[in-house]
């Protein structure tokens, strides 16, 4: 959203953010569909992925964004997503999208079982082992994830931003991120481009700012902008918990990546 905010410059977007940037590796979208829209536009590109920067081209005339957050509040958010999701929306267009592209469609693996409280399945996702290719979130493919963007070689442009400054100070990061990619924003215009990035601005437009393929993909659109807050673990976790994630985060992440991504010692 920001990135549309600061090449755009205007508040009002003129289609459906995830129309603007799409979100290249989700699947429930044609191929052929994402690919005309992004051909068909005349402004600076910019596009949403979860895929790792060792799975996306090296080009030195991209920038590559990187957000990070307290995995502990990922592992909660998902588990509300996946609460959220319309499971038979989703392989709806997964499979009017392979349609469309002519591809057959494979078995889907089958998920775990979800365990009934919201501690055990924080502990499902933190303690998965699943290789990172093969799920679709837990804590081993969250830390690789940014791992490799931590790990970046130096003639690549790589930003790092952390959810808790954009938080904290949205328009100084967006006044940052302005700069960093070159663009100039007239100052007049610059109040109604952080009102618009906020929480609040987007979930209270959340059909035209959901991201995965658009609102019908969600139970409740305005639901996956839950609460946007961080720390959401501390009414969940106890200190043996705590202790518990710290050994599992370190096995898992360089020292550097648990310093930066948590913001405070974890142990």
């Amino acid at each position: 959203m920001i990135c549309a905010l600061l090449i755009l410059q205007e508040p009002e977007l003129p289609l459906p953010l995830d129309t603007l940037s799409p979100w290249i590796d989700m699947v429930t979208r044609a191929r052929t569909d994402v690919s005309a829209d992004l051909e068909a536009q005349t402004h600076r590109r910019f596009i949403k992925t979860h895929t790792p920067l060792d799975g996306i081209p090296s080009d030195p005339t991209v920038t590559y964004i990187c957000v990070g957050r307290d995995p502990r509040d990922v592992g909660l958010s998902i588990d509300r997503h996946i609460d959220n999701t319309d499971i038979g929306a989703f392989l709806s267009q997964r499979k009017r999208a392979a349609a469309i592209d002519g591809i057959e469609l494979g078995p889907l693996r089958r998920p775990r079982p979800r365990p009934d409280g919201e501690r055990d399945r924080f502990w499902q996702w933190v303690d998965d082992e699943t290789p990172s290719t093969q799920v679709g979130s837990s804590l081993r493919r969250t830390v690789e994830h940014l791992q490799t963007f931590r790990d970046a070689a130096d003639d690549l442009d790589v930003v790092y931003l952390h959810y808790d400054d954009l938080k904290a100070d949205l328009e100084g990061q967006m006044r940052q991120m302005a700069a960093r990619l070159g663009i100039d924003v007239d100052e007049h215009r610059w109040p109604r481009l952080v009102q618009a990035a906020t929480f609040e601005s987007m979930r209270s437009r959340a059909d035209t700012t959901v991201p995965a393929g658009g609102p019908e993909h969600w139970i409740d659109p305005a639901a996956f902008f839950s609460r946007g807050t961080s720390g959401q673990w501390r009414d969940l976790l106890d200190d043996a918990d705590l202790a518990r994630y710290a050994a599992r985060v370190r096995a898992l992440a360089s020292d550097d990546l648990v310093e930066w991504v948590h913001r405070e010692p974890i142990d």
